[in-house]
């Protein structure tokens, strides 16, 4: 565990791990309530053998329905941790459960991101109202009661900006391979697709299109006119 220094003063811990050969770029990643565990370092270390400078923040354990100044210092924490690895290149951030629910956050309220990906983020169905400033992927399960799928539904007509993934019998923590929820189909599939996105929007690769994949996935990474890209706004196959 390394030390960082938010921006309001505090000191707080973050995880942090190097990939073995020059880094492409960089991954803040996020987590949920149980904060930096032995699985969340394992995601990181998974990032580091991807090629990418990893960090996880030690972020304050809380929900999303917490108040303004919780998400506050958890902001000011995330940002802190994108300063530490910005200098390797673009950064990514990636976030699971509360964590997911500020990478969304993240997404529009922080500097020098990249790109953003939720896993199951908790409470973002009141984030919906407000366009996306950078590319953002969603993964859902399908079977969670706390986001029913018609609210997944509405969700993504009301987000066509958005990239979203459900996935048919996964519930929330479906990626957690320790957890009773754990799917290992559904979680096969989102790091496949987080791996895509974060080599699209991180290392500016040329994009391959994806089934569902919305219109960022069509869209190159350098600065040209846009193209019209589609989502079928419905629950997609995953």
């Amino acid at each position: 565990m390394i030390e960082l220094t938010s921006g309001d003063g505090h000191i707080f811990s973050a995880y942090r791990a190097e990939p073995a050969d020059a880094p492409k770029g960089a991954v803040v990643v996020l987590p949920d309530v149980y904060g930096v565990t032995p699985h969340l370092q394992k995601e990181v270390d998974d990032f580091a053998a991807q090629g990418y400078v990893a960090i996880a923040p030690a972020i304050v354990a809380q929900d999303a329905e917490s108040n303004g100044s919780s998400v506050s210092t958890a902001l000011q924490e995330i940002q802190a941790a994108v300063d530490a690895v910005k200098n390797v290149g673009r950064v990514a951030i990636v976030g699971y459960d509360w964590g997911g629910y500020l990478a969304y956050v993240s997404a529009n309220s922080l500097n020098d991101l990249a790109c953003a990906i939720s896993y199951y983020p908790a409470g973002i169905s009141e984030e919906r109202w407000v366009k996306r400033k950078i590319p953002t992927l969603l993964h859902f399960p399908e079977n969670d009661p706390s986001m029913p799928i018609d609210e997944i539904i509405q969700f993504r007509a009301q987000r066509p900006d958005v990239s979203a993934f459900s996935y048919p019998d996964a519930r929330n923590g479906f990626n957690f391979d320790a957890a009773d929820s754990f799917n290992e189909g559904a979680a096969h599939s989102a790091r496949e697709r987080t791996l895509f996105w974060i080599s699209q929007y991180v290392e500016g690769q040329k994009p391959i299109a994806l089934k569902n994949a919305g219109s960022y996935a069509q869209a190159k990474t350098e600065k040209k006119k846009k193209k019209s890209g589609g989502d079928d706004m419905g629950p997609p196959d995953a």
